[in-house]
């Protein structure tokens, strides 16, 4: 908004200049919604204690120790993120972009699945919020509108296109199948994400480091001299979601500062499925799809470790790991909670690094 305020000025104003440059904007949307989290944060912490007086229901087959350190820990806490996020974004970015609209279209309707779930879960008192067939099938409505939405926006050369990362200008021209394709990448890692969401701290940081890369990424391809230089694909109008990643990166912060050990507040299927999908939109809209499972590796662990475990014990009838997802294992072999988010912060720093090296090793 500031952009389209402002930056029309410049020729008489020369300061406003400044607001044509993405990384200005992306900067500042960092901070702006930064600010925000932490400012409303202490608001909102304490309207969920006084709406949720049990906090988020515990599942009763988890670790044990969950019902004595989370119990009465508010949930619902993505509506933070939403409210950083959405705010910086629409206040730095160019309005006019519609990748700005698709990413928000997303991001606010999983946010809104999410709602849905978690409130369905704080009613009954119960860990079981949605039935899976409903939420992934409202995921897929979004998922499938948004991607045709994507495809209207970009070239006919590359709308319906697989980029391969390691491979120099390559683009699978996958038709029709991009839909299902792209809408897969979305629901799955909103669910992903999701999933990884069940230590404090543990997934708001991996969130974080996928949207910092991403915006690298963005800025990257929507930027014709620099995918010239790095032989990529260039996507027009796609370095604007630089600008949103930026602001998921000050939201994650924010939230952060709230969700370090021991938590006030949990994210919850809002912020969860909400970040997940806005990263899965983001790899699609980048055509970085593959990349965001390299960048994203943890999510996909997490989420392997849950396909892995219910296949087994329903094929073989027996389970691979102590108790999925993944995180849980280690909990159940005695590792200590803040021992097991670090190390999987760590590791996912690592596969951001890899997923970058993408854009240069062809």
């Amino acid at each position: 908004m500031l952009y389209n305020l402002l930056f029309p000025l410049s020729d008489t104003i020369g300061v406003f200049n400044v607001f044509q440059y993405l990384t200005f904007r992306t900067g500042a949307a960092v901070i702006t919604a930064l600010l925000i989290a932490f400012i409303f944060g202490p608001w909102l912490i304490r309207i969920l204690k006084k709406r949720q007086q049990k906090g988020q229901p515990i599942r009763t087959d988890g670790p044990e120790g969950h019902t004595l350190t989370k119990q009465g820990t508010p949930t619902m806490g993505g509506f933070l993120i939403l409210l950083a996020l959405i705010v910086a974004t629409l206040l730095w970015a160019d309005l006019t972009n519609g990748y700005i609209w698709v990413i928000l279209l997303v991001t606010i309707g999983f946010g809104a699945v999410g709602f849905v779930d978690d409130y369905l879960k704080l009613s009954r008192n119960s860990s079981r919020g949605l039935s899976t067939r409903i939420k992934f099938g409202v995921e897929v409505i979004i998922a499938v509108g948004a991607t045709f939405w994507i495809t209207s926006l970009g070239e006919a050369s590359v709308e319906t296109s697989l980029a391969l990362p390691f491979v120099k200008s390559v683009l699978i021209d996958l038709g029709w199948f991009f839909v299902p394709f792209a809408a897969f990448v979305m629901v799955g890692s909103s669910n992903a994400v999701n999933l990884t969401d069940g230590l404090d701290g543990l997934a708001i940081v991996p969130i974080m480091i996928a949207a910092a890369s991403f915006a690298l990424i963005a800025y990257v391809v929507g930027n014709a001299v620099f995918t010239n230089y790095l032989q990529v694909h260039h996507v027009p109008g796609a370095g604007e979601l630089a600008v949103f990643c930026g602001a998921l990166v000050g939201a994650g912060l924010g939230f952060l500062w709230f969700n370090a050990p021991p938590a006030m507040v949990f994210m919850g299927d809002t912020g969860s499925l909400s970040a997940g999908g806005a990263l899965g939109a983001v790899a699609v809209m980048t055509k970085h799809e593959i990349v965001l499972a390299i960048v994203g590796g943890l999510f996909v662990l997490e989420a392997v470790s849950v396909i892995v475990q219910v296949a087994s014990f329903k094929l073989l009838g027996r389970r691979v790991f102590r108790m999925a997802p993944l995180h849980h294992h280690y909990e159940k072999k005695g590792l200590a909670e803040p021992t097991i988010v670090i190390r999987f912060w760590v590791i996912a720093v690592i596969l951001g690094l890899v997923g970058l090296s993408t854009l240069k090793l062809r």
